[in-house]
């Protein structure tokens, strides 16, 4: 299967947008991932804090 010159440079044109907002998707979750990794570390860091509490707790009780 031939494509006509007109045929290629609207496959391209398709592929380029594609890529456009493949990046622009790739962008985004990459922000989501950065925000999600955030509030894990930060409730991570808040359960070894509790943790550290109960264990206080329990060796003056």
């Amino acid at each position: 299967m031939e494509l006509t010159p007109e045929q290629l440079v609207a496959e391209f044109q398709d592929a380029v947008m594609e890529l456009y907002f493949a990046r622009k998707r790739m962008v985004a979750l990459e922000a989501e991932n950065a925000e999600l990794r955030a509030r894990l570390a930060s409730l991570e860091q808040k359960a070894v804090v509790e943790q550290k509490g109960m264990a206080e707790q329990q060796g003056n009780g």
